[in-house]
């Protein structure tokens, strides 16, 4: 569901600028609001959950689609963990839905998918594993890696239930906002994908602006 932002951004405590193939790292505590901002449209920001208490609960797609009985993800979506419990609420979006089934690409998925040469192409899972080694205060490890929401995304599943990688139905300045319902760790690979129409095969930056807690 479409539904615009209240929040200014001057009154926002951090904005940062993820080029494409970099990261974005960090807590955001129970109570504060942050926004992805889809900046030159199409682009896919893959997103990982972790409570930041007990990193072994984190965002799980399974119980999130189950709760919401919803394959996309959209205003007033509420994401749950692996222990079925409140993790963040979507609270405002621009995009109208995002994917939660398509997972994130990999040097694999890029051999599997597309062809072998393009095993050396930079993925997620890199910009995932990178900011795993340069911030070891957030004790993750590579086996903490599971599910991820791919924000502006578009995969479209069929009716035998294939997934299909499709134009993007973002654009220019579209975003997503959320709220913490707990302290949570945020980690985003602003994807580098070139091989399929998702970001019309042109990756660009995103913006995580945050809120303090009202």
């Amino acid at each position: 569901m479409i539904k615009e932002s209240a929040l200014n951004l001057e009154d926002s405590r951090s904005r940062s600028k993820v080029n494409a193939g970099d990261y974005f790292f960090q807590t955001i505590t129970a109570g504060e609001t942050f926004r992805i901002v889809d900046l030159e449209g199409n682009q896919a920001a893959d997103t990982l959950f972790y409570n930041a208490r007990d990193p072994s609960e984190r965002y799980s797609a399974s119980d999130t689609i189950r709760e919401q009985a919803a394959l996309y993800l959209t205003t007033g979506s509420m994401l749950k963990t692996n222990l079925n419990r409140d993790l963040i609420k979507i609270v405002a979006d621009t995009c109208g839905r995002h994917d939660t089934v398509g997972g994130a690409c990999s040097t694999e998925s890029n051999t599997v998918r597309y062809d072998l040469e393009k095993r050396c192409m930079h993925a997620c899972r890199d910009s995932w594993m990178l900011a795993i080694a340069e911030h070891e205060e957030y004790g993750l490890a590579k086996e903490d890696i599971g599910h991820n929401i791919n924000f502006f995304m578009n995969v479209p599943v069929t009716p035998d239930g294939q997934l299909q990688f499709a134009d993007g139905v973002s654009a220019p300045g579209k975003y997503v906002e959320l709220i913490a319902i707990m302290d949570t760790i945020v980690l985003i690979s602003n994807c580098p994908q070139l091989n399929n129409p998702c970001n019309a095969y042109n990756p660009t930056p995103i913006e995580v602006v945050v809120w303090a807690a009202a």
